[in-house]
């Protein structure tokens, strides 16, 4: 479940929730559930990252000449 550069916000995404859901079945011993949070947590400092990326550009390509034209996304509760 190795990450590389070229994996798909979406494919690191279900990576993530993998590692989530073998760590949430309580069969890993403290070594290995410890492995596998540290993928998770690089993981998830990734995925965040390009979010944050995603945002500035979302933002920046939303400019109106010198003044920045936000809209909000719209949060949708689950």
């Amino acid at each position: 479940m190795s990450k590389t550069k070229t994996d798909s916000f979406e494919k690191s995404l279900e990576q993530l929730e993998a590692l989530v859901r073998e760590l949430e079945s309580g069969n890993k011993g403290l070594e290995d559930s410890l492995a596998l949070f540290e993928k998770g947590v690089i993981l998830a400092k990734d995925l965040a990252k390009r979010l944050e990326e995603a945002k500035t550009k979302v933002e920046s390509l939303s400019k109106d000449g010198d003044r920045l034209v936000k809209k909000p996304f719209a949060v949708q509760d689950e």
